[in-house]
């Protein structure tokens, strides 16, 4: 028998399937009897609602209901009277004593926590502490937040309100009513937040206009406080003077007309200003992303470095980070998964790995993951459904077609059925279920094949070729597409790019980056594809640009603070600590 030290009532201790089995077995058996009335020697009464149950489940449960039966009446006592509580949520709580499952909606497990806690039902209690944390939504984040508020459930609530901050542009145009319902002092104080996240600054207005239009003839005054905390200059010029200096709310009190002229003032001169100075006029602060890019690795000179840096897309600046502990490769491939950064195969010209790492942003520190079956260099990365794929790639010897992927769950590696061509340097994306890996050198041509995984089929499927033959090609997918960039097509350096759409199988050609470049960083990144350094055909450069998908345009990007190619990035989101790798802004106040 395992420890039972540390396990709640109820919890399953034991490990083998045959136990857990017999466990489901042995509940669904003590459900039946309850539902049947079957040696039942207690009733529940719930206004005028009766419970059928048996003394000793309830007991082993919760210590309420045992000091109920044992000490607060009389042994031969049948029938309790229990008040303050619904008989729609005693029932839920009996059925979860009898089967451990929780079948409720959001609301109904608020109450449910409440009654847990009331009833001394711990497990349940937890379980739904739990089922809220998981289950936070733009819908009722707010509603969660206030209510852990009220009850003092502080973990809760600080994950509730990090959620709202997070997801503040979904909880706005969701309109629920409790945001609408908000204090002025409340919203005031999500306003100000430099995490606060969305893709335009005139969201903020625009939740300060939703808000006041509830109630107008109340909240109409409390714009002069509101107002201040837009970073107003970071908003379009043409969307400033076009709805906010003529706005009707803002216009009608003479207090506004101070804080439009600062406004003004502090947009003229940001685009003059050293961007430290940004940083001290609260109207050009720019907020904390949500969005991380990393850039891991990568040849920078003659060798490998193990240098990574990070992009702070607010700012348009790179952050050098420590990564002392991580060995220097290139031709790698890395993936965000469950928290985690891996870093996967790749070299460091004299060893070629099947190795893979695993970085924690959350505490800066690195740990050796199970290696893959195979060596792979020139390795194509994809996540999808909880798993890591790693395809193709050079183990020192040939160029392979092998694919297989990986379970943090289990750290284990599994083969999965193998290419129809052998694949080095290619690249490959996840969209709609399934992996797309194009392009790709074989040994002896670039290749301009592409093919598709679908796991549920577990069968690779060629699809149509692209246009161009392409080796060291970033592909990434955005919009429903699959973007096929840049690359080798075995004369030069490439800076087309190509569009693949599933449902049609055809490839289109998009407009051209700004610098042709091979075996470069890509990730999609708040709604834009970035391309980050790689080999010019001449040199490896810092360069940065991404691309705009609606508009088909290019747009420069702050370079690097080192010159890369070879290098690989994964994108990571919603970092407590986000400031360990963002440009500093309090220390230079």
């Amino acid at each position: 028998m395992e420890n039972m030290e540390n396990c709640g009532v109820g919890e399953l201790c034991t490990s083998t399937e045959r136990e857990v089995t017999e466990d489901m077995a042995l509940c669904s058996v003590l459900n039946e009897m309850r539902l049947d009335g079957s040696l039942c020697d207690a009733v529940l009464r719930v206004d005028e609602v009766e419970f059928k149950v048996h003394k000793n489940i309830l007991s082993a449960y919760s210590p309420f209901f045992r000091a109920l039966f044992t000490r607060w009446g009389s042994l031969d006592q049948r029938v309790y009277t229990i008040t303050g509580i619904s008989p729609e949520i005693m029932d839920l709580i009996i059925h979860y004593m009898y089967t451990q499952d929780i079948q409720a909606s959001t609301d109904e497990v608020e109450t449910l926590l409440v009654m847990a806690n009331c009833l001394l039902i711990q497990d349940l209690a937890w379980s739904c502490y739990e089922f809220l944390q998981d289950n936070l939504s733009p819908d009722n984040c707010l509603r969660i937040w206030q209510y852990a508020d009220a009850h003092s459930y502080y973990k809760l609530r600080d994950q509730a309100y990090t959620y709202t901050v997070h997801h503040f542009e979904d909880v706005v145009y969701s309109r629920s009513r409790k945001f609408l319902d908000l204090t002025v002092e409340q919203l005031c104080d999500i306003l100000e937040k430099d995490e606060l996240n969305f893709k335009e600054e005139k969201t903020a207005f625009q939740a300060i206009i939703l808000w006041i239009r509830h109630d107008p003839s109340v909240r109409k005054q409390h714009i002069v406080n509101l107002l201040p905390k837009v970073r107003l200059a970071l908003v379009t010029p043409e969307y400033f003077l076009e709805n906010i200096k003529k706005n009707q709310e803002v216009g009608s009190l003479l207090e506004c007309q101070p804080i439009i002229a600062r406004a003004m003032k502090a947009m003229y001169f940001s685009n003059m200003a050293e961007p430290n100075s940004r940083l001290l006029d609260p109207f050009t602060r720019p907020r904390l992303p949500y969005y991380i890019l990393f850039a891991i690795g990568g040849f920078s000179g003659a060798s490998p470095t193990n240098i990574v840096e990070t992009y702070d897309s607010r700012l348009d600046s790179w952050v050098c980070i420590s990564s002392t502990e991580e060995r220097a490769r290139a031709y790698h491939g890395t993936a965000f998964l469950d928290g985690l950064v891996y870093v996967i195969g790749g070299f460091d010209i004299t060893e070629y790995f099947n190795t893979t790492y695993k970085f924690n942003p959350l505490d800066g520190t690195w740990s050796e993951a199970a290696p893959m079956h195979s060596r792979r260099c020139y390795v194509s990365v994809a996540v999808l459904n909880g798993y890591i794929y790693a395809m193709g790639g050079f183990n020192g010897t040939v160029r392979l077609n092998t694919a297989e992927r990986y379970q943090p769950s289990t750290n284990q590696w599994s083969l999965i059925p193998s290419m129809h061509e052998q694949r080095s340097d290619a690249s490959a994306a996840t969209l709609n279920g399934k992996i797309y890996i194009c392009g790709g050198f074989n040994g002896n041509e670039c290749l301009f094949t592409a093919e598709c995984f679908d796991p549920h089929h577990d069968q690779w499927t060629l699809i149509e070729p692209m246009h161009l033959r392409r080796s060291g090609v970033g592909v990434a997918a955005l919009n429903n597409q699959v973007f096929a960039i840049g690359g080798c097509d075995g004369v030069s350096r490439l800076q087309t790019i190509e569009a693949f759409n599933p449902r049609t199988n055809s490839w289109r050609i998009l407009s051209p980056m700004f610098n042709p470049r091979s075996n470069f960083g890509i990730e999609v990144m708040d709604g834009r594809l970035y391309v980050i350094g790689g080999y010019s055909g001449e040199e490896t450069f810092s360069r940065c640009e991404y691309y705009d998908e609606y508009k088909n345009e290019w747009f420069d990007v702050q370079n690097m603070n080192i010159h890369r190619s070879a290098v690989s990035c994964c994108v990571v989101s919603g970092l407590p600590n986000i400031t360990d790798y963002t440009t500093e802004r309090d220390g230079l106040l």
